[in-house]
Protein backbone atom coordinates (compact mmCIF):
# COMPACT_ATOMS: atom_id res chain seq x y z
CA UNK A 1 0.00 0.00 0.00
CA UNK A 2 1.22 3.01 -0.72
CA UNK A 3 2.97 5.45 2.40
CA UNK A 4 0.61 8.26 1.00
CA UNK A 5 -2.95 6.34 2.00
CA UNK A 6 -1.13 5.72 5.05
CA UNK A 7 0.00 8.84 6.31
CA UNK A 8 -2.01 10.86 8.56
CA UNK A 9 -3.75 14.12 7.73
CA UNK A 10 -1.59 15.99 9.38
CA UNK A 11 1.45 14.67 7.57
CA UNK A 12 -0.03 14.83 4.61
CA UNK A 13 -0.72 18.51 4.91
CA UNK A 14 3.25 18.75 6.38
CA UNK A 15 4.83 16.88 3.43
CA UNK A 16 2.16 18.70 0.65
CA UNK A 17 3.27 22.52 2.15
CA UNK A 18 7.27 21.57 1.88
CA UNK A 19 6.94 20.47 -1.59
CA UNK A 20 7.87 16.64 -0.96
CA UNK A 21 4.73 15.76 -2.76
CA UNK A 22 1.90 16.92 -4.71
CA UNK A 23 -1.63 16.64 -4.12
CA UNK A 24 -2.40 15.54 -7.56
CA UNK A 25 -0.21 12.59 -6.57
CA UNK A 26 -1.99 12.22 -2.81
CA UNK A 27 -5.45 12.18 -4.33
CA UNK A 28 -4.54 9.77 -7.01
CA UNK A 29 -2.82 7.29 -4.54
CA UNK A 30 -6.49 7.64 -2.55
CA UNK A 31 -8.35 7.22 -5.65
CA UNK A 32 -6.42 4.28 -7.10
CA UNK A 33 -6.43 2.91 -3.40
CA UNK A 34 -10.64 3.08 -3.28
CA UNK A 35 -10.57 1.40 -6.89
CA UNK A 36 -8.45 -1.26 -5.08
CA UNK A 37 -10.37 -2.34 -2.10
CA UNK A 38 -13.70 -0.39 -1.92
CA UNK A 39 -15.42 -3.42 -4.67
CA UNK A 40 -15.10 -5.09 -0.95
CA UNK A 41 -15.97 -2.64 1.74
CA UNK A 42 -18.20 -0.84 -0.60
CA UNK A 43 -17.76 2.81 1.76
CA UNK A 44 -18.17 5.28 -1.09
CA UNK A 45 -21.76 5.27 -3.35
CA UNK A 46 -20.20 7.78 -5.91
CA UNK A 47 -16.45 9.07 -6.68
CA UNK A 48 -15.76 12.38 -8.71
CA UNK A 49 -12.15 11.01 -10.15
CA UNK A 50 -12.13 14.04 -12.56
CA UNK A 51 -13.42 16.96 -10.08
CA UNK A 52 -10.85 15.76 -7.41
CA UNK A 53 -7.81 15.88 -9.34
CA UNK A 54 -8.78 19.02 -11.00
CA UNK A 55 -9.03 20.64 -7.72
CA UNK A 56 -5.80 18.99 -6.65
CA UNK A 57 -4.12 20.31 -10.08
CA UNK A 58 -5.42 23.95 -8.57
CA UNK A 59 -3.83 24.05 -5.84
CA UNK A 60 -0.45 22.61 -7.16
CA UNK A 61 -0.17 25.54 -9.46
CA UNK A 62 -0.98 27.72 -6.50
CA UNK A 63 1.45 26.57 -4.35
CA UNK A 64 4.35 26.74 -6.99
CA UNK A 65 3.14 30.59 -7.03
CA UNK A 66 3.89 31.13 -3.98
CA UNK A 67 0.37 31.34 -2.80
CA UNK A 68 -0.53 31.57 0.97
CA UNK A 69 -2.88 28.51 1.33
CA UNK A 70 -4.67 26.61 4.09
CA UNK A 71 -2.69 23.98 6.20
CA UNK A 72 -5.08 21.08 4.75
CA UNK A 73 -4.55 22.43 1.33
CA UNK A 74 -4.47 19.68 -0.88
CA UNK A 75 -5.37 17.14 1.64
CA UNK A 76 -8.64 14.74 0.09
CA UNK A 77 -11.48 14.47 1.87
CA UNK A 78 -14.68 11.73 1.62
CA UNK A 79 -18.18 13.87 2.51
CA UNK A 80 -21.10 11.57 3.80
CA UNK A 81 -23.83 11.26 0.97
CA UNK A 82 -26.29 13.16 3.29
CA UNK A 83 -24.11 16.41 2.37
CA UNK A 84 -25.51 18.56 -0.57
CA UNK A 85 -22.38 18.81 -3.80
CA UNK A 86 -23.46 21.19 -6.25
CA UNK A 87 -22.95 18.83 -9.58
CA UNK A 88 -22.16 15.60 -8.05
CA UNK A 89 -25.06 13.24 -6.74
CA UNK A 90 -26.63 13.49 -3.48
CA UNK A 91 -29.43 10.45 -2.25
CA UNK A 92 -28.67 9.96 1.37
CA UNK A 93 -28.97 6.90 0.58
CA UNK A 94 -32.32 6.67 -0.36
CA UNK A 95 -33.79 5.81 -3.85
CA UNK A 96 -36.66 8.68 -3.71
CA UNK A 97 -32.84 10.83 -4.28
CA UNK A 98 -31.93 8.25 -6.88
CA UNK A 99 -29.94 10.22 -9.28
CA UNK A 100 -30.70 13.66 -8.19
CA UNK A 101 -27.36 16.19 -8.59
CA UNK A 102 -28.38 19.38 -6.58
CA UNK A 103 -27.74 23.18 -7.58
CA UNK A 104 -25.84 24.09 -5.22
CA UNK A 105 -23.40 23.48 -2.52
CA UNK A 106 -23.43 22.77 1.22
CA UNK A 107 -21.79 25.08 3.30
CA UNK A 108 -18.97 22.98 4.68
CA UNK A 109 -18.48 22.02 1.57
CA UNK A 110 -18.36 25.66 0.14
CA UNK A 111 -15.44 25.51 3.42
CA UNK A 112 -13.82 22.58 1.80
CA UNK A 113 -13.46 23.97 -1.15
CA UNK A 114 -12.50 27.10 -0.24
CA UNK A 115 -9.68 25.42 1.80
CA UNK A 116 -8.10 23.55 -1.27
CA UNK A 117 -9.55 19.82 -0.38
CA UNK A 118 -9.78 17.96 -3.40
CA UNK A 119 -13.23 16.16 -2.65
CA UNK A 120 -12.83 12.11 -3.38
CA UNK A 121 -16.80 11.36 -3.66
CA UNK A 122 -19.87 10.35 -1.42
CA UNK A 123 -19.49 7.84 1.37
CA UNK A 124 -22.36 4.77 1.94
CA UNK A 125 -25.05 5.80 5.03
CA UNK A 126 -28.08 4.25 6.16
CA UNK A 127 -31.26 5.84 4.38
CA UNK A 128 -31.79 9.43 5.71
CA UNK A 129 -29.36 8.51 8.49
CA UNK A 130 -31.48 6.15 10.26
CA UNK A 131 -29.60 3.18 11.59
CA UNK A 132 -26.76 1.91 13.23
CA UNK A 133 -25.53 -0.26 10.86
CA UNK A 134 -25.39 0.86 7.22
CA UNK A 135 -27.56 -2.01 6.70
CA UNK A 136 -30.54 0.14 6.16
CA UNK A 137 -29.17 1.96 2.95
CA UNK A 138 -31.05 1.64 -0.72
CA UNK A 139 -27.27 0.79 -2.11
CA UNK A 140 -26.45 -2.30 -0.41
CA UNK A 141 -23.87 -2.06 2.77
CA UNK A 142 -21.02 -1.29 3.90
CA UNK A 143 -18.33 -3.41 5.34
CA UNK A 144 -16.19 -3.60 8.46
CA UNK A 145 -12.53 -3.08 7.32
CA UNK A 146 -12.01 -5.53 10.59
CA UNK A 147 -14.43 -8.00 9.10
CA UNK A 148 -15.99 -7.92 6.20
CA UNK A 149 -18.97 -9.74 7.73
CA UNK A 150 -18.89 -7.44 10.25
CA UNK A 151 -21.39 -4.26 10.53
CA UNK A 152 -19.11 -0.38 9.87
CA UNK A 153 -21.59 1.56 12.42
CA UNK A 154 -24.15 4.15 11.45
CA UNK A 155 -25.50 6.19 9.74
CA UNK A 156 -22.76 7.00 9.03
CA UNK A 157 -20.76 3.67 8.41
CA UNK A 158 -19.30 4.76 4.67
CA UNK A 159 -17.53 7.54 5.98
CA UNK A 160 -16.18 5.81 9.11
CA UNK A 161 -15.00 2.78 6.70
CA UNK A 162 -13.45 5.04 3.93
CA UNK A 163 -11.29 6.88 6.95
CA UNK A 164 -9.73 2.90 8.31
CA UNK A 165 -9.36 1.27 5.04
CA UNK A 166 -7.35 3.56 4.38
CA UNK A 167 -9.46 5.21 1.11
CA UNK A 168 -9.28 8.88 2.57
CA UNK A 169 -7.38 10.62 5.28
CA UNK A 170 -10.27 12.73 6.69
CA UNK A 171 -14.39 12.36 6.02
CA UNK A 172 -17.32 14.42 6.90
CA UNK A 173 -19.73 12.60 8.93
CA UNK A 174 -23.19 13.74 10.73
CA UNK A 175 -24.28 12.90 14.17
CA UNK A 176 -27.80 13.03 15.14
CA UNK A 177 -27.91 10.18 17.79
CA UNK A 178 -24.04 9.05 17.50
CA UNK A 179 -24.08 8.40 13.97
CA UNK A 180 -20.01 9.86 13.89
CA UNK A 181 -18.94 8.06 17.20
CA UNK A 182 -20.48 4.50 17.26
CA UNK A 183 -18.97 4.28 13.32
CA UNK A 184 -15.48 5.48 14.59
CA UNK A 185 -15.67 2.89 18.16
CA UNK A 186 -16.76 -0.20 15.97
CA UNK A 187 -13.85 0.84 12.93
CA UNK A 188 -10.80 2.26 15.22
CA UNK A 189 -10.90 5.73 13.76
CA UNK A 190 -11.49 8.78 15.30
CA UNK A 191 -14.99 10.79 15.48
CA UNK A 192 -16.16 13.93 16.65
CA UNK A 193 -19.66 15.49 17.22
CA UNK A 194 -19.32 19.35 17.47
CA UNK A 195 -21.10 21.26 19.95
CA UNK A 196 -25.16 21.84 18.18
CA UNK A 197 -24.88 25.05 16.06
CA UNK A 198 -20.79 25.32 15.71
CA UNK A 199 -20.92 23.92 11.87
CA UNK A 200 -23.53 25.13 9.69
CA UNK A 201 -26.57 22.53 8.88
CA UNK A 202 -27.13 24.63 6.12
CA UNK A 203 -27.23 21.89 2.80
CA UNK A 204 -27.38 18.60 5.39
CA UNK A 205 -30.47 16.93 4.24
CA UNK A 206 -32.28 16.95 7.47
CA UNK A 207 -33.25 14.03 9.25
CA UNK A 208 -34.05 15.43 13.14
CA UNK A 209 -33.23 19.51 12.67
CA UNK A 210 -32.89 19.98 16.62
CA UNK A 211 -30.46 16.69 16.58
CA UNK A 212 -28.60 16.71 13.75
CA UNK A 213 -24.73 17.78 13.28
CA UNK A 214 -21.83 17.67 11.08
CA UNK A 215 -18.38 16.88 11.86
CA UNK A 216 -14.85 15.28 11.38
CA UNK A 217 -13.95 11.40 10.49
CA UNK A 218 -10.67 10.83 10.69
CA UNK A 219 -7.63 8.63 12.52
CA UNK A 220 -6.34 10.66 15.05
CA UNK A 221 -7.59 13.79 17.37
CA UNK A 222 -5.12 16.20 15.75
CA UNK A 223 -6.79 15.39 12.18
CA UNK A 224 -10.36 15.79 13.71
CA UNK A 225 -9.27 19.53 15.07
CA UNK A 226 -7.51 20.64 11.83
CA UNK A 227 -10.33 19.27 10.46
CA UNK A 228 -12.63 21.17 12.63
CA UNK A 229 -10.87 24.70 12.07
CA UNK A 230 -12.26 23.99 8.57
CA UNK A 231 -15.60 23.76 8.47
CA UNK A 232 -16.90 25.27 11.68
CA UNK A 233 -17.88 28.59 12.12
CA UNK A 234 -21.20 30.92 12.22
CA UNK A 235 -23.00 31.18 8.77
CA UNK A 236 -26.08 33.39 8.83
CA UNK A 237 -28.03 30.63 6.56
CA UNK A 238 -28.31 28.76 9.33
CA UNK A 239 -30.96 29.98 11.68
CA UNK A 240 -29.31 27.83 14.88
CA UNK A 241 -25.65 28.65 14.39
CA UNK A 242 -23.66 30.15 17.11
CA UNK A 243 -22.08 33.35 16.14
CA UNK A 244 -18.98 33.61 18.47
CA UNK A 245 -15.54 32.77 17.76
CA UNK A 246 -14.46 29.67 18.37
CA UNK A 247 -10.50 29.13 19.51
CA UNK A 248 -8.49 26.79 17.47
CA UNK A 249 -8.81 23.06 18.06
CA UNK A 250 -5.67 22.73 16.41
CA UNK A 251 -3.86 24.05 19.42
CA UNK A 252 -6.05 22.24 21.38
CA UNK A 253 -5.34 18.81 20.30
CA UNK A 254 -1.23 19.97 19.98
CA UNK A 255 -1.37 21.04 23.68
CA UNK A 256 -2.93 17.51 24.80
CA UNK A 257 -1.06 15.59 22.94
CA UNK A 258 1.77 16.16 25.68
CA UNK A 259 -0.09 13.44 27.85
CA UNK A 260 -0.31 15.62 30.83
CA UNK A 261 -3.65 16.05 32.22
CA UNK A 262 -2.87 17.27 35.59
CA UNK A 263 -5.76 18.94 37.98
CA UNK A 264 -8.62 17.78 35.25
CA UNK A 265 -11.59 16.25 36.78
CA UNK A 266 -13.04 13.59 34.77
CA UNK A 267 -16.71 12.13 35.29
CA UNK A 268 -17.39 8.83 34.70
CA UNK A 269 -21.37 8.68 34.02
CA UNK A 270 -22.65 5.63 36.22
CA UNK A 271 -25.64 5.31 33.49
CA UNK A 272 -23.68 4.89 30.40
CA UNK A 273 -21.98 1.74 31.78
CA UNK A 274 -22.66 -1.33 33.59
CA UNK A 275 -25.52 -3.89 31.96
CA UNK A 276 -25.15 -4.61 28.33
CA UNK A 277 -21.75 -3.75 28.26
CA UNK A 278 -19.45 -6.43 26.31
CA UNK A 279 -16.83 -7.39 28.81
CA UNK A 280 -14.10 -6.67 26.71
CA UNK A 281 -15.53 -2.95 25.98
CA UNK A 282 -15.53 -2.71 29.52
CA UNK A 283 -11.79 -3.92 30.18
CA UNK A 284 -10.66 -1.29 27.67
CA UNK A 285 -12.68 1.28 29.52
CA UNK A 286 -11.36 0.97 32.60
CA UNK A 287 -7.79 0.16 31.40
CA UNK A 288 -7.81 3.67 29.79
CA UNK A 289 -9.32 5.54 32.65
CA UNK A 290 -6.05 4.18 34.43
CA UNK A 291 -4.13 5.86 31.91
CA UNK A 292 -5.99 9.49 32.71
CA UNK A 293 -5.09 8.92 36.53
CA UNK A 294 -1.42 7.98 35.67
CA UNK A 295 -1.53 11.50 34.10
CA UNK A 296 -2.76 13.81 36.30
CA UNK A 297 -6.31 13.45 36.19
CA UNK A 298 -8.66 12.79 38.85
CA UNK A 299 -11.53 9.98 38.50
CA UNK A 300 -15.64 10.96 39.84
CA UNK A 301 -18.32 8.73 39.67
CA UNK A 302 -21.08 11.30 38.25
CA UNK A 303 -24.85 10.47 38.32
CA UNK A 304 -27.31 11.32 35.38
CA UNK A 305 -30.32 9.94 36.52
CA UNK A 306 -32.43 11.69 33.27
CA UNK A 307 -29.95 9.67 30.81
CA UNK A 308 -32.06 5.95 31.87
CA UNK A 309 -35.10 7.87 29.72
CA UNK A 310 -33.41 9.37 26.84
CA UNK A 311 -33.36 6.22 23.90
CA UNK A 312 -36.88 6.24 24.85
CA UNK A 313 -37.28 10.27 24.64
CA UNK A 314 -34.51 9.87 21.55
CA UNK A 315 -37.05 7.65 19.38
CA UNK A 316 -39.81 10.00 19.95
CA UNK A 317 -38.09 13.69 19.11
CA UNK A 318 -36.43 11.88 15.91
CA UNK A 319 -39.23 10.10 14.77
CA UNK A 320 -41.38 12.94 15.27
CA UNK A 321 -39.32 15.46 13.43
CA UNK A 322 -38.11 13.27 10.31
CA UNK A 323 -41.91 12.90 9.55
CA UNK A 324 -42.12 16.87 8.90
CA UNK A 325 -38.74 16.80 7.36
CA UNK A 326 -39.13 13.96 4.95
CA UNK A 327 -42.77 15.27 3.93
CA UNK A 328 -41.03 17.47 1.17
CA UNK A 329 -40.35 14.44 -0.25
CA UNK A 330 -43.38 13.76 -2.32
CA UNK A 331 -42.75 12.91 -5.90
CA UNK A 332 -44.08 16.64 -7.15
CA UNK A 333 -40.89 18.95 -6.95
CA UNK A 334 -37.41 16.58 -7.47
CA UNK A 335 -36.70 13.53 -6.71
CA UNK A 336 -38.34 10.11 -7.81
CA UNK A 337 -41.81 10.25 -9.09
CA UNK A 338 -43.94 7.57 -9.30
CA UNK A 339 -47.45 7.27 -10.84
CA UNK A 340 -50.10 4.23 -10.06
CA UNK A 341 -50.38 2.03 -12.60
CA UNK A 342 -54.07 2.40 -12.41
CA UNK A 343 -56.89 4.48 -11.74
CA UNK A 344 -56.64 8.41 -11.62
CA UNK A 345 -53.55 10.06 -11.14
CA UNK A 346 -54.26 12.63 -8.65
CA UNK A 347 -51.21 14.09 -6.11
CA UNK A 348 -52.48 11.82 -3.41
CA UNK A 349 -51.72 8.81 -5.30
CA UNK A 350 -48.98 9.97 -7.03
CA UNK A 351 -47.34 10.97 -3.21
CA UNK A 352 -48.39 7.33 -2.08
CA UNK A 353 -46.81 5.27 -4.48
CA UNK A 354 -43.85 7.55 -4.87
CA UNK A 355 -43.09 7.13 -0.74
CA UNK A 356 -44.03 3.79 -0.88
CA UNK A 357 -41.73 2.84 -3.45
CA UNK A 358 -38.64 5.19 -2.75
CA UNK A 359 -38.42 4.99 1.07
CA UNK A 360 -37.23 1.52 2.89
CA UNK A 361 -38.62 0.13 6.03
CA UNK A 362 -36.52 1.41 8.30
CA UNK A 363 -37.54 5.07 6.84
CA UNK A 364 -41.11 4.40 7.10
CA UNK A 365 -41.59 2.91 10.65
CA UNK A 366 -39.66 6.28 11.93
CA UNK A 367 -42.12 8.36 10.18
CA UNK A 368 -45.37 6.50 10.55
CA UNK A 369 -43.72 6.10 15.05
CA UNK A 370 -43.16 10.49 14.29
CA UNK A 371 -46.63 11.06 12.74
CA UNK A 372 -48.59 8.84 15.71
CA UNK A 373 -46.25 10.74 18.20
CA UNK A 374 -47.65 14.56 16.69
CA UNK A 375 -51.09 13.39 15.64
CA UNK A 376 -54.45 15.14 17.39
CA UNK A 377 -54.64 13.57 21.20
CA UNK A 378 -50.84 11.97 21.48
CA UNK A 379 -48.63 15.05 21.32
CA UNK A 380 -48.74 16.14 24.69
CA UNK A 381 -48.72 12.59 25.90
CA UNK A 382 -45.11 11.78 23.75
CA UNK A 383 -43.46 14.26 22.20
CA UNK A 384 -44.25 16.74 25.15
CA UNK A 385 -43.15 14.25 27.23
CA UNK A 386 -40.38 13.22 25.41
CA UNK A 387 -39.10 17.47 25.43
CA UNK A 388 -39.84 17.16 28.86
CA UNK A 389 -37.30 14.67 29.26
CA UNK A 390 -34.74 16.44 27.30
CA UNK A 391 -34.76 19.42 29.84
CA UNK A 392 -34.30 17.39 32.36
CA UNK A 393 -31.14 15.49 30.02
CA UNK A 394 -29.67 19.41 29.72
CA UNK A 395 -29.95 20.07 33.40
CA UNK A 396 -28.11 16.47 34.20
CA UNK A 397 -25.44 17.59 31.74
CA UNK A 398 -25.35 20.96 33.87
CA UNK A 399 -25.02 19.52 37.21
CA UNK A 400 -22.42 17.31 35.94
CA UNK A 401 -20.18 19.45 34.52
CA UNK A 402 -20.76 22.15 37.64
CA UNK A 403 -18.44 18.91 39.01
CA UNK A 404 -16.00 18.02 36.40
CA UNK A 405 -14.79 19.32 33.40
CA UNK A 406 -15.56 16.01 31.25
CA UNK A 407 -17.45 13.42 31.11
CA UNK A 408 -16.65 9.68 29.84
CA UNK A 409 -17.94 6.59 28.88
CA UNK A 410 -17.79 3.70 26.57
CA UNK A 411 -19.11 5.12 22.98
CA UNK A 412 -20.94 1.61 22.40
CA UNK A 413 -21.94 -1.57 24.26
CA UNK A 414 -20.44 -3.74 21.98
CA UNK A 415 -17.94 -4.25 19.41
CA UNK A 416 -19.07 -4.43 15.85
CA UNK A 417 -22.00 -6.84 15.08
CA UNK A 418 -22.18 -9.18 12.23
CA UNK A 419 -24.79 -8.55 9.57
CA UNK A 420 -28.35 -9.44 10.03
CA UNK A 421 -27.80 -10.10 13.97
CA UNK A 422 -30.02 -7.11 14.51
CA UNK A 423 -31.50 -5.60 11.29
CA UNK A 424 -34.73 -7.74 12.22
CA UNK A 425 -34.73 -5.93 16.04
CA UNK A 426 -35.62 -2.39 15.77
CA UNK A 427 -34.81 -2.26 19.31
CA UNK A 428 -31.98 -4.08 19.96
CA UNK A 429 -30.46 -1.78 16.75
CA UNK A 430 -31.42 1.35 18.93
CA UNK A 431 -29.84 0.11 21.89
CA UNK A 432 -26.04 0.77 19.89
CA UNK A 433 -26.69 4.25 20.38
CA UNK A 434 -27.42 4.68 24.38
CA UNK A 435 -24.01 6.55 25.29
CA UNK A 436 -24.32 8.46 22.15
CA UNK A 437 -27.77 9.73 22.48
CA UNK A 438 -27.78 11.99 25.71
CA UNK A 439 -25.35 14.54 23.79
CA UNK A 440 -27.39 14.75 21.04
CA UNK A 441 -30.78 15.80 23.12
CA UNK A 442 -28.56 17.81 25.24
CA UNK A 443 -26.27 19.50 22.36
CA UNK A 444 -23.06 18.91 23.85
CA UNK A 445 -19.92 18.31 22.11
CA UNK A 446 -18.33 14.74 21.95
CA UNK A 447 -15.64 12.36 20.90
CA UNK A 448 -14.33 8.98 20.18
CA UNK A 449 -11.55 7.34 19.99
CA UNK A 450 -10.09 3.88 19.82
CA UNK A 451 -8.62 2.47 23.22
CA UNK A 452 -7.59 -0.95 22.04
CA UNK A 453 -9.27 -4.25 20.78
CA UNK A 454 -11.74 -6.05 22.93
CA UNK A 455 -11.51 -9.85 23.54
CA UNK A 456 -12.70 -10.80 20.27
CA UNK A 457 -10.01 -8.90 18.22
CA UNK A 458 -12.28 -6.11 17.39
CA UNK A 459 -11.91 -2.00 18.04
CA UNK A 460 -13.95 -0.81 21.20
CA UNK A 461 -14.50 3.37 21.63
CA UNK A 462 -13.79 5.73 24.33
CA UNK A 463 -16.55 8.36 24.31
CA UNK A 464 -15.46 12.36 26.05
CA UNK A 465 -18.48 14.90 26.72
CA UNK A 466 -17.39 17.88 26.74
CA UNK A 467 -19.98 21.00 27.77
CA UNK A 468 -21.61 23.10 24.77
CA UNK A 469 -19.00 25.46 22.89
CA UNK A 470 -16.32 23.74 24.95
CA UNK A 471 -15.74 21.89 22.30
CA UNK A 472 -11.49 22.51 22.62
CA UNK A 473 -11.92 20.01 25.97
CA UNK A 474 -12.81 16.87 23.26
CA UNK A 475 -9.40 17.79 21.56
CA UNK A 476 -6.92 18.33 24.89
CA UNK A 477 -8.53 15.38 26.91
CA UNK A 478 -8.75 13.15 23.56
CA UNK A 479 -5.28 14.23 21.95
CA UNK A 480 -3.41 13.29 25.80
CA UNK A 481 -5.44 9.85 25.69
CA UNK A 482 -4.64 8.79 22.47
CA UNK A 483 -0.73 9.87 23.09
CA UNK A 484 -0.52 7.25 26.10
CA UNK A 485 -2.43 4.50 24.50
CA UNK A 486 -0.03 4.60 21.11
CA UNK A 487 3.13 4.77 23.89
CA UNK A 488 1.61 1.69 24.70
CA UNK A 489 0.54 0.08 21.52
CA UNK A 490 4.13 1.32 19.74
CA UNK A 491 2.04 1.88 16.72
CA UNK A 492 -1.70 3.19 15.70
CA UNK A 493 -4.04 0.81 16.42
CA UNK A 494 -5.47 -0.02 12.63
CA UNK A 495 -1.71 -1.41 12.06
CA UNK A 496 -3.57 -4.55 13.69
CA UNK A 497 -6.62 -4.59 11.15
CA UNK A 498 -6.10 -7.82 8.38
CA UNK A 499 -5.06 -6.28 4.67
CA UNK A 500 -7.97 -6.02 2.72
CA UNK A 501 -7.37 -8.50 -0.54
CA UNK A 502 -6.62 -5.83 -3.52
CA UNK A 503 -8.24 -5.89 -6.87
CA UNK A 504 -5.85 -6.98 -9.40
Amino acid sequence: MSDLTRATAAELAGRLAAGEVSSVEVTQAHLDRIGAVDGAVHAFLHTNTDEALAAAAAVDTARAAGEDLHALAGVPIAVKDVVVTKGQVTTAGSKILEHWVPPYDATLVERLRAAGMPILGKTNMDEFAMGSSTEHSAYGPTRNPWDLDRIPGGSGGGSAAAVASFEAPLAIGTDTGGSIRQPAAVTGTVGVKPTYGSVSRYGLIALASSLDQAGPCTRTVLDSALLHDVIGGHDPRDSTSLSERAPSYTEAAKAGATGDLTGLKVGVVTELGGEGYQSGVRASFEASLELLTNAGAEIVEVSCPSFTAALAAYYLILPSEASSNLAKFDGMRFGLRVEPTEGPITAERVMAATRGAGFGDEVKRRIILGTYALSAGYYDAYYGSAQKVRTLIQRDFAAAFAQVDVLVSPTAPTTAFKFGDKVDDPMAMYLNDVATIPANLAGVPGLSLPSGLSDDGLPVGFQILAPARADERLYRVGAALESLLLAQWGAPLLSRAPELEVNA
